[in-house]
């Protein structure tokens, strides 16, 4: 009678406890999607029955008579913002109400994956902002192109080779992995200044480092969500997102390359030299980069926040910790950009033919050469770049903490009450929805690069397209990523001609056991050699 007694106390307990917070939405007049205790609104995504991707969109259009809605991850509620205007007051004009990202990591456990821009708040972040936004210039960028150029030749040169070598005249190739690998080398080049071919040298350190700091497991992903929800157990028990060999590798190639080049006086256009630069203090921002031809269209604006100028000193830790950031947000997101534009250049041939003309008149004109102001003045590449980026921008969502009580106003037109969030709370804005809204892009899952014409771009409207964030904290390195996807889509169309292969994923499907987006089979493309 007493287990059952218990038994009974604690189910009700449990019933209670549930009930009180997935009622936070509701007591509120707030829409929430289904809920599932004790995993929110993403059991669908943990148990990997849909991609991401697939529940932003379900769950976009289902509210679309909202402003905004509730989710819920795990037991951490979520706003979700869809209302355009509201989120131009987030990101811009009400900036300093949502100055941080929500936090997964501890800097105090995790110092070398915690205290990168990413994770930063206040005032910090905006020091480090600052201190690293003159590394990202047009006229930074401009002298890594050489390094990236560099990259693409050591793997293309052995793939045609691949393919003269094969009987039937063509390889079919997993896309994925190629530009995983090619994101990987120019990392290496341009941040660490390491030469590594890991098309050649399959298996190497690096490129085994970064395979596990950017494929999440769902054991990495749960984590994730727990340090979300519950910060001080995560604390307490001092559980780690990567392993500690993964951590001592970085910092160790950090130090010991930056104490290299101080004691040898080596010099290289790279991210550790910057970085070196940045901890002098000898690092400023370049008013003069504002001459030299921007990225492409969907390069984003440094704020004034990144203009000021630093004298804060930061530790070895500090530097290692931004080096792993740069590595992680190009070894992936770069790569699957790369691997879409591909993807989608071969499934529309009409595209592919349109953008190799273009890079043909381009080496009649250069003499068979190409660099940053040449590329950056290819306006179709830069059409299907910015495509790209809206059908798979590489963060489908943005997220912010809120960090002053902060009034959204009504979450729709029959509300009777405001909706205040709470300092510490947090919102999302879906980028993939608004991305793929008719509303804003007709036939949205249509690949049409004509989207951003000369004629056509200025018709978007504002803060509909974010594929590298909105206000002061959109991403840093987006010159970095336009010109790395530029690059490699130059050298290989100007080479291969690319087609869809038997195992080609026709319509595209992304993998829902992956955490990443990735198509279900795998990326899978045919290169011929250009005759």
């Amino acid at each position: 009678m007493l287990v059952w007694i218990w038994s009974v106390s604690l189910l009700t307990a449990i019933y209670l406890y549930f009930r009180q917070v997935y009622g936070f939405f509701k007591n509120r007049g707030v829409k929430t999607t289904g809920i599932i205790p004790p995993f929110g609104t993403i059991w669908s995504v943990l148990a990997q029955r849909e991609h991401i991707s697939d529940q932003i969109i379900k769950t976009y259009n289902q509210f679309s008579d909202q402003r905004f809605y509730g989710s819920f991850q795990l037991v951490k509620p979520m706003v979700q913002v869809r209302d355009i205007e509201l989120i131009k007051n987030i990101s811009i004009k009400d900036f300093e109400h949502f100055l941080n990202h929500n936090q997964f990591l501890n800097t105090e456990i995790e110092p070398v994956f915690g205290r990168n821009l990413f994770g930063l708040t206040g005032q910090e972040w905006k020091d480090m902002r600052s201190t690293l936004s003159p590394a990202f210039t047009s006229s930074k960028m401009k002298m890594m192109l050489p390094l990236m150029v560099e990259v693409g030749d050591q793997i293309i040169v052995p793939l045609e080779k691949n393919i003269q070598a094969s009987e039937q005249g063509y390889l079919d190739v997993d896309v994925k992995d190629l530009m995983t690998r090619y994101a990987n080398d120019v990392i290496a080049s341009c941040a660490f200044g390491l030469k590594v071919n890991s098309y050649v040298d399959e298996n190497n350190q690096f490129y085994a480092m970064g395979k596990i700091l950017s494929n999440f497991s769902l054991r990495q992903m749960c984590l994730l969500f727990l340090a979300l929800c519950f910060p001080k157990f995560i604390r307490t028990l001092k559980l780690t997102l990567f392993p500690k060999a993964v951590e001592n590798f970085y910092r160790t190639l950090v130090t010991e390359t930056m104490q290299t080049r101080e004691l040898k006086n080596i010099v290289r256009p790279d991210m550790i030299h910057l970085l070196m630069e940045a901890k002098k203090g000898k690092l400023t921002y370049d008013e003069k980069s504002s001459h030299v031809k921007d990225a492409g269209f969907a390069t984003v604006k440094e704020s004034s926040v990144g203009q000021k100028k630093i004298t804060r000193v930061w530790s070895n830790d500090d530097l290692c910790a931004q080096a792993i950031l740069f590595f992680a947000a190009g070894f992936e997101s770069v790569s699957s950009t790369m691997s879409f534009l591909l993807y989608e250049l071969a499934i529309n041939p009409d595209k592919q033919k349109k953008l190799y003309q273009e890079i043909k008149e381009n080496e009649v004109k250069n003499n068979g050469k190409f660099d940053y102001t040449s590329i950056q003045n290819m306006i179709y590449m830069d059409m299907v770049v910015s495509e790209i980026l809206r059908l798979y921008p590489p963060s489908i969502i943005l997220d912010r903490c809120c960090t002053n009580n902060y009034n959204l106003g009504k979450p729709n037109d029959y509300a009777t009450e405001d909706y205040i969030i709470r300092k510490g709370e947090g919102i999302q804005i879906p980028v993939w929805a608004i991305h793929r809204d008719p509303q804003y892009f007709p036939r949205p899952d249509k690949f049409d690069p004509e989207r951003f014409s000369e004629e056509n771009k200025y018709n978007i409207q504002p803060f509909t397209y974010m594929p590298f964030g909105l206000g002061p904290r959109n991403c840093i390195g987006s010159r970095f990523a336009l010109c790395e996807v530029k690059v490699m889509a130059y050298q290989i169309i100007n080479l291969f001609e690319i087609s869809p292969s038997n195992r080609t994923t026709i319509p595209p499907k992304l993998d829902p056991s992956s955490h990443n987006i990735r198509l279900k089979g795998g990326h899978w493309i045919r290169f011929k050699t250009r005759k």
